[in-house]
């Protein structure tokens, strides 16, 4: 029963990062690829809770921690220096 979740989990998780890539490389605005690698960013970490809770090994979880703050700053450094354009 396991490993039905563990392919399962792979294969959405694998169809969402392709998704995620498309959209990447055919974003019509700076604001799309960055929501896009965002949620590949997001993909990446679940990927890496998912191999945590299969293997009982919690040493990734300080990288997934340090992911998404690294993924939150860079959101808000692209959402402000859209918003500066716009503006002047």
């Amino acid at each position: 029963m396991m490993t039905v979740v563990v392919w399962v989990c792979g294969a959405l998780l694998s169809l969402a990062a392709a998704a995620a890539i498309w959209r990447i490389m055919r974003g019509p605005s700076l604001l799309d690829r960055m929501l896009a690698a965002d949620v590949l960013l997001v993909i990446v970490g679940s990927a890496l809770l998912v191999h945590a809770a299969i293997t009982n090994d919690l040493s990734n979880i300080v990288f997934v921690l340090i992911m998404a703050i690294a993924g939150f700053l860079g959101s808000v450094t692209v959402a402000r220096t859209v918003a500066a354009r716009e503006q002047g």
